[in-house]
């Protein structure tokens, strides 16, 4: 059977031709074909650039939460995916890597929208004063490329390399086609077939090509990106191809690396580090059976340990058990296929010219399990090079298998040179108590390496290992490595947009950027602006305070307030040959003062004060200055909301302090002609958004809700009948006022906070939950008559409720689903409730709310 594509928004396969088989790297079975042969895939490209426009014109929260929501979906059908993981010689250990770490990338990426505006396109860095006035700027700001993203991957981590590439694309905004390696394709296409049935992304984000294809780059263009990871050779080919030289088109690669780990000479035979530094190495031999690009291949160690560390690895060596993943004791499995393992020790021949083989047996190795005997299975093999500087196969000859080289090393000059011998590489490691030649390596070595890990006994517990790229830093490496930058948080997005510097008044680029200027045009708020939701709160929405005059008392009370009594406040002898003229109004004064000016003492939707960044004191105020404050909303960023707290944002507020009569006591201006602004900051306010989701609960509302149901009303889902549902929500005051509480609480103790904090957002109920305290799978048996007598009891029941909470106002009582309520709580839970019975027969719509 040939692995289907998915392109052009369908699935379909490749003609029988030109077919490439797929292997179960544990029984050596052929499990399928590939192939790409009549395959459209110049239309694929401008498939995903026409749709594009959806993603990009998605905000950064919106990609993100999209992203997040993918990742959830696919974490609940992870066991499918494992499953299939074993067939490419993944143990369960390789395979969580490989599966939750690409979800896990997902997740990681998803959080960066809090980083991010809530719009489709970034502003970068701080902006440029291009004229002494500040009257014309430049800022750059980075926009979604109108293309699509390539990425050729390798066979190693078929789920994981998909992921951390498509999850930072993705957030950028821009579609992906991706051209998994085929020996593992039929994973990668599991994944996509998952993917595209969650309906999750916009068509044509995610577009597959399963198989290899010769032409995949004849038609990029400009607008798109290309990234590849696998051999060296490979990639100087295709980084060489004419079209991306043509058409400018970036390219990042992730080659070949031989990657190296230094012990320190500290490190003897009975520290912590000594033992870190073996099981660090060993697990980097067989993990993935050795099939990683950032697998140890060089091991450095002072020449005097080479004899304690040979023994140490080979003891621990020879305790992995190899053979069938699907076996609880198996430790390694198997490489990807048996040409994979005969290139192996093609490569392995080369550098024992040399180098003498001190642990392992290419011939032989003790397989576990039955149906493993025919599999791709090989020894974990260890090469000691004794001469390194003389002898160099083992810096340039790269056995993409469970194969390390152990070399001497004199001193840290050393240690630096054989780790550069590499020509550059993804990772290394320096394993020492000694931070001195831990800083000293690091500094020196750090030129020929994307990442280095220093690693002892305090940072070993919590570590993620020499081997493990994360998401939020730069995966890629130098020279050999390939020269390029994958993930990096931040770094990793922007690589897939386009950075344009704009140039403008501050008015013009406030507009532009979304982000409020410097000395651009006020808007006048028509309200106090922290009166405001977060979704009318605007850039540029101002205001400017009344005045104070700050008093020599006011100093003093300061600074006996604070203890801050530094000698400009508080000792008016001692100025002479100081800045300061008269006494002096402390900086955090100013601002408290300022912040007295502007907060706005009702309640309302700013909830509270998130923090303060940017604090400058532009000269000094004395006593009896008198100051005036403008308040101008700067900026609007998203934020995740967890806990009993409402949905909000953060509003970034620009304050100028500015002295009403300004002195230059320097040159002696007076009033216009002194500079009149004296203090600026950021302050940070977390501000409520809107609740338009839901109804506010009235006696009218409900009154008039409740006649439009009758006997013949349909539920919209579920199996309530009108009078049902009535009784049901009777009997939710009824527990609301305490009247009903012989029950347990249904939530176990370890949720109940996390669902508690669901009454605060302003989601609704799902449909078809069942409450606890409801028969299962069966009516409850009715209580009145007829549902008109019902209806009174259900506004009667309210009114018992509203009645009890008016007499007790700090009480709770208990709620079998969300645990014990306060009365705040009680009315969240009303509104949601009401509101969600009232749409399951129809009738909110229809109700008129007075």
């Amino acid at each position: 059977m040939i692995l289907e594509s998915y392109i052009n928004g369908q699935w379909q396969a490749g003609e029988e031709k030109s077919t490439r088989n797929m292997y179960d790297a544990i029984t050596g079975d052929i499990i399928g074909l590939t192939s790409t042969e009549g395959l459209d895939i110049a239309s694929a490209l401008q498939y995903g650039r026409d749709h594009g426009k959806v993603l990009r014109d998605m905000t950064f929260q919106q990609r993100g939460n999209m992203i997040k929501k993918l990742a959830l979906y696919l974490n609940k059908r992870k066991k499918a995916f494992y499953d299939i993981s074993y067939k490419t010689g993944a143990t369960r250990a390789d395979s969580w890597v490989d599966i939750e770490g690409g979800f896990g990338n997902l997740f990681a990426n998803a959080s960066l929208r809090k980083l991010f505006p809530d719009q489709s396109y970034a502003v970068e860095g701080d902006p440029i004063d291009l004229s002494r006035g500040g009257r014309f700027m430049a800022h750059h700001i980075l926009v979604p490329r109108k293309g699509v993203a390539v990425h050729i991957n390798a066979f190693n981590f078929p789920v994981w390399g998909m992921l951390e590439k498509c999850a930072v694309n993705w957030m950028a905004g821009m579609p992906a086609v991706v051209l998994p390696a085929p020996q593992t394709a039929f994973l990668t296409e599991a994944v996509v077939r998952e993917i595209i049935n969650s309906g999750i992304l916009p068509e044509g984000s995610l577009q597959l090509l399963s198989g290899l294809t010769t032409s995949i780059l004849d038609t990029v263009n400009s607008q798109d990106v290309v990234t590849f990871t696998g051999s060296a050779h490979t990639g100087r080919k295709l980084k060489a191809h004419p079209r991306l030289l043509e058409e400018s088109v970036p390219f990042t690669m992730e080659a070949d690396s031989l990657n190296s780990s230094v012990l320190g000479p500290d490190a003897v035979p009975g520290t912590p580090e000594f033992d870190i530094f073996v099981k660090e190495v060993r697990k980097e031999m067989t993990s993935k059976a050795g099939q990683k690009c950032t697998a140890i291949r060089r091991i450095l160690v002072p020449e005097n340990l080479m004899e304690d560390v040979q023994i140490a690895l080979g003891k621990q060596l020879s305790k992995t058990v190899i053979g069938d993943p699907l076996l609880r004791e198996t430790r390694m499995g198997a490489l990807i296929n048996n040409d994979q393992r005969e290139t192996t020790k093609s490569q392995i021949s080369k550098i024992a010219q040399t180098a003498q083989m001190v642990y392992g047996n290419l011939d032989e190795v003790e397989i576990l399990g039955d149906r493993a005997q025919k599999g791709a299975f090989m020894s974990p093999i260890l090469m000691r090079e004794d001469q390194p500087f003389k002898n160099t196969a083992a810096h340039e000859v790269e056995c993409f298998g469970p194969v390390s080289t152990l070399m001497p090393y004199k001193n840290l000059d050393e240690a630096i040179e054989l780790a550069h011998m590499g020509k550059g590489s993804l990772v290394s490691s320096v394993v020492t108590g000694d931070d001195a030649f831990a800083k000293a390596y690091t500094i020196n070595a750090a030129s020929s390496h994307g990442r280095i890990l220093t690693l002892n006994r305090d940072s070993a517990p919590q570590s993620t290992g020499h081997g493990s790229p994360l998401p939020l830093l730069v995966h890629g490496g130098p020279g050999r490595a390939g020269g390029g930058e994958e993930m990096g948080g931040l770094r990793g997005i922007k690589h897939y947009m386009q950075r344009c510097a704009v140039q403008g008044s501050p008015t013009s680029l406030t507009e532009i950027t979304g982000i409020y200027q410097p000395n651009g045009a006020y808007k006048k708020a028509e309200n106090h602006p922290f009166s405001y939701h977060y979704e009318d709160i605007k850039p540029g929405m101002s205001l400017e305070t009344h005045k104070r005059t700050l008093t020599d008392n006011d100093i003093q009370n300061f600074a006996n307030l604070t203890w801050d009594h530094f000698y400009a406040h508080t000792d008016i002898t001692s100025l002479d040959g100081s800045i300061f003229k008269k006494r002096t109004a402390h900086g955090y004064f100013i601002i408290s003062a300022a912040a007295g000016l502007f907060v706005y003492p009702n309640k309302g939707p700013v909830s509270a004060n998130y923090g303060l960044e940017d604090i400058r004191f532009l000269r000094p105020l004395y006593h009896n200055d008198t100051i005036y404050v403008r308040l101008t909303c700067k900026e609007k960023r998203e934020r995740d909301v967890t806990g009993r707290e409402h949905p909000s944002g953060i509003v970034k507020w620009y304050v100028e302090v500015f002295d009403a009569e300004p002195v230059d006591y320097e040159n002696g201006k007076t009033d216009e002609e002194a500079t009149a602004l004296v203090a600026v900051a950021t302050i940070l306010t977390m501000v409520e958004k809107k609740q338009t989701v839901f109804p506010e609960i009235t006696e009218g509302y409900i009154k008039s809700a409740l006649s439009k149901l009758s006997e013949d009303s349909k539920p919209q889902w579920g199996t309530m009948t009108p009078q049902h549902m009535v009784e049901h929500l009777e009997m939710s005051y009824r527990i609301a006022s305490g009247e009903i509480q012989d029950f347990e609480v249904a939530t176990p103790d370890e949720y109940l906070e996390k669902v508690a904090a669901t009454l605060w957002n302003y989601d609704k109920m799902p449909q078809n939950h069942k409450m606890p305290l409801m028969k299962d799978g069966e009516l409850e048996d009715l209580k009145h008559e007829d549902l008109e007598t019902a209806k009174q009891q259900l506004l009667e029941a309210r009114n018992e409720y509203l009645d009890f909470y008016k007499k007790n106002p700090k009480a709770t009582t208990m709620n079998a689903v969300f645990g014990p309520l306060s009365k705040y709580e009680w009315t969240l839970l009303e509104r949601k409730h009401l509101s969600h019975h009232f749409e399951q027969f129809n009738i909110s719509a229809q109700a008129e709310i007075f």
